[in-house]
């Protein structure tokens, strides 16, 4: 048999080892499309605000765009840590040293719990050391001193539980900073340096006022007066999962993961006060619950070079909320969620649902600004007699604060009444009068008490204060509620034109500190002894709450019950006053014929 010659077995390897033009054609083409294609997505990526590389302990991989515009910032949502509590605890953890290694490699990856009665905030965890470094701070709003700070070191497990690697309680008596200290650790070494800062509030701050409550504060404002509420509503996954009351719900979710060591794939949960995220993997529970108002920055980010993320910064002092935040050197602590089936989507909503909660402190803050100017108008006495001021109600060119809201009323009553609108004010609700508290006793309504007319700066015409105690009907409430009632009466320079406005609040019922009932009665002299009469009334929601549209029909239908009832007593009171006026009348002549 032959052999083949040196010469053919080198033409057939280099036949099938060396590729053909038309393959190595097809390898350019395909490379040359690959990089133009990354090209285009890092061209895409810069234009949209995101960033490239990954995560790194800074923010340098978070936000690279290429102007204001397109990096997404809500700068706007930066909060003024001032609060109607009476103290502001600053606690500073500044570093840890020789604490307990917990891996087996002799390190541990440690984060903090810092404590302070019923709030609970987290630190970043410190990969692989013993002697971390945070110089994070913690804001923790306080009623009273002396309190105690409790601080507890863990070691971050990828899967397991956290171990405890150490705690110290630290008592605040005073005011004043104690500068950084050592504290040792329960446990078989480790110290812990805190710096503790304690100052004291104006009396006159104000939660609500400054845009600022702490973790779940501003859920307490909403809560903190509504007992007993009832709520007739299945509880969602704010309740099932992270314990938030029955009134908040679920507004957006999303499909996303939290970056931890990995991914950690779960939920978020988007309601009008807090965003949620909820996760098991290999039987791991994470949740995070980030307030709104703690948020500094929502922005567009990276985590893989293909997997769009959004990073939630907290303003300095919030520090973290369920799970270890991710650190950075500015002292704000961060969030970070990917893979979002619509990351572009997602945002905007995130976005949108902090300038919603912000556009709605201001609202409060507007509305609780007029009710402590009608309560305080209500309950300031005036020098001037019911008589004089009543004279004086000249309109002032605009000037005056509206004591109610015309965009909330709607019309309940049009008809006729059996007097003048003079009449109206000097039988029915002139300090004189007896109607108030007839009515009030006909109604089985209790602890009435009516205050004077008086004049107010802010006001035109007259306005006083009742407050009672009355039945409810709805199934809701609780069988009673103390209710508080703002009237204000302006009578026209000829006399001819009564308006007469209502503000009622009611105390006790689910709620209620949520709306307030306002209405208009509106009189107009047609003759010597008639006007007509038109009634306005409605809800006006000083903040949001669940079931808002139900609490609205049911006001109007309640109030429209009562304005009917209201009617009836009126017109009955006021004939029976003219029969008395009668009967004197013929009296007084039976007597002079006599005589």
């Amino acid at each position: 048999m032959q052999l083949p010659s040196p010469e053919t077995i080198i033409g057939s390897a280099t036949e099938y080892l060396l590729p053909s033009w038309w393959e190595v054609e097809v390898t350019v083409s395909a490379a040359v499309f690959l990089i133009a294609a990354y090209w285009y997505f890092a061209a895409f990526v810069a234009m949209d605000g995101g960033g490239g590389g990954g995560d790194g302990d800074g923010f340098g991989g978070d936000g690279i765009g290429s102007g204001d515009d397109d990096r997404d910032k809500i700068t706007q949502l930066r909060g003024d840590p001032q609060n109607n509590s009476a103290y502001l605890v600053k606690v500073s953890l500044l570093a840890a040293k020789n604490i307990v290694a917990a891996n087996l490699n002799g390190t541990s990856d440690p984060y903090a719990i810092i404590t302070c009665g019923m709030e609970k905030r987290f630190s970043s965890m410190i990969p692989g050391s013993r002697n971390p470094m945070w110089g994070e701070a913690f804001d923790f709003p306080v009623d009273e001193l002396p309190v105690q700070i409790t601080v507890t070191i863990y070691d971050w497990d990828i899967i397991w539980k956290s171990a405890i690697l150490g705690s110290v309680a630290v008592p605040v008596q005073k005011e004043g900073q104690t500068g950084a200290i050592w504290y040792t650790l329960d446990s078989s070494s480790g110290q812990v340096c805190l710096d503790i800062a304690t100052v004291k509030r104006p009396v006159n701050s104000s939660r609500v006022s400054n845009g600022y409550a702490g973790a779940n504060a501003r859920r307490r404002i909403s809560l903190d007066k509504q007992e007993p509420t009832v709520v007739h509503q299945k509880p969602g996954p704010l309740q099932t999962i992270f314990s938030l009351p029955l009134d908040e719900i679920v507004i957006n979710s999303y499909s996303c993961a939290l970056e931890r060591s990995f991914l950690y794939h779960g939920r978020m949960y988007v309601s009008a006060w807090h965003i949620c995220f909820h996760s098991n993997v290999f039987s791991k529970q994470m949740k995070v619950v980030i307030p709104f108002e703690d948020i500094d920055e929502i922005k567009r980010s990276q985590h893989a070079l293909i997997n769009p993320a959004i990073t939630i910064i907290l303003r300095v002092g919030a520090g973290g909320h369920g799970v270890p935040p991710l650190g950075s050197p500015d002292g704000r602590v961060r969030y970070k969620f990917a893979s979002f089936w619509n990351r572009n989507h997602a945002i905007k909503m995130l976005q949108r649902a902090a300038k919603d909660f912000h556009a709605m402190l201001e609202a409060e803050k507007k509305d609780l600004a007029l009710s402590e100017l009608r309560a305080h108008s209500s309950s300031v006495r005036s020098s001037l007699k019911q008589d004089e001021v009543l004279e004086k109600n000249v309109p002032n060119n605009g000037k005056s604060q509206p004591f109610i809201k015309d965009e909330a009323l709607s019309i309940i009553h049009n008809g006729v009444f059996p007097c003048t609108a003079e009449q109206f004010f000097n039988l029915l609700l002139s300090n004189d009068s007896k109607f108030t508290n007839v009515y009030r006793s006909d109604r089985k309504d209790t602890n009435l008490s009516v205050g004077q007319w008086h004049e107010a700066e802010e006001y035109e015409g007259l306005v006083r204060e009742l407050t009672f105690r009355s039945i409810c009907r709805s199934p809701m409430c609780p069988p009673t509620t103390a209710m508080t009632e703002w009237q204000h009466v302006v009578l026209s320079p000829d006399k001819g034109v009564l308006v007469f406005e209502t503000v009622q609040q009611a105390h006790d019922v689910p709620f209620g500190s949520s709306f307030e009932v306002h209405c208009r009665w509106h009189l107009e002299s047609d003759s010597e002894s008639s006007c007509k009469l038109d009634v306005k009334a409605g809800a006006h929601f000083k903040k949001w709450c669940v079931m808002q549209s139900k609490i609205k029909a049911g006001a109007i239908d309640e109030y429209k019950r009562e304005v009917k009832l209201m009617i009836e007593a009126a017109s009955s009171y006021i004939e029976s006053r003219a029969r008395t006026h009668q009967s004197n009348i013929s009296s007084s002549s039976v007597a002079t014929l006599e005589a």
